[in-house]
């Protein structure tokens, strides 16, 4: 299992480098750089050990974006870049988008297949505990044969759009800070392909 360093520091930070990533995106819904806000914080875990998982749940105004990414000590073919960064205890690191990095759609899907619970957060000043829970809603004999849709924009509820989903993955994020009421909501659907 990849082990958190509480202490580490990382440089650039993600203060740094998320905005004008998140910018370019094409479910942004801003209008130039976004002033974003961490609201909380979903750790996977690789049961090999090699790749770090979190999800960053983070605020711009009254929007809430999920980033999921994926944190390797080498590059990736075929996933997409978010930034390289100095990690102070592990070194470089090559930062991806995890929706392209199959390392963390496979713990994903698992985590539907086992109707499992994220990792809880060590906890971080001025955000409340996230998690995400898993739940497979049909039997299925083979994941391998399933999509993941990750849902960029975090909406209350049971989304509308959700209709032939096998799979659910569901969150709780407090996006009023820890002493607010929890936000719950779906983070993914999945899919037969």
């Amino acid at each position: 299992m990849a082990k958190v360093n509480p202490a580490a520091t990382l440089t650039p930070h993600f203060r740094d480098f998320l905005p004008p990533w998140v910018a370019r995106q094409s479910w942004y819904g801003g209008d130039g750089l976004p002033a974003l806000r961490p609201i909380g914080y979903i750790r996977l875990q690789d049961p090999a050990g090699d790749v770090g998982m979190e999800t960053h749940l983070i605020a711009d105004g009254a929007t809430i974006y999920q980033v999921p990414m994926t944190f390797r000590d080498a590059p990736l073919d075929g996933a997409e870049l978010i930034a390289t960064a100095e990690h102070s205890v592990l070194g470089t690191r090559w930062i991806y988008d995890a929706t392209t990095d199959p390392v963390w759609i496979a713990a994903m899907l698992q985590m539907v297949a086992a109707n499992a619970t994220s990792e809880a957060d060590a906890g971080r000043s001025g955000v409340g505990p996230a998690e995400a829970r898993g739940r497979l809603l049909t039997p299925v004999a083979d994941m391998s044969k399933l999509s993941l849709h990750v849902r960029r924009t975090l909406q209350t509820g049971r989304p509308a759009d959700a209709a032939g989903a096998v799979g659910v993955i569901t969150g709780t994020w407090y996006p009023d800070g820890p002493d607010g009421p929890p936000a719950r909501g779906w983070l993914a659907t999945v899919h037969p392909l």
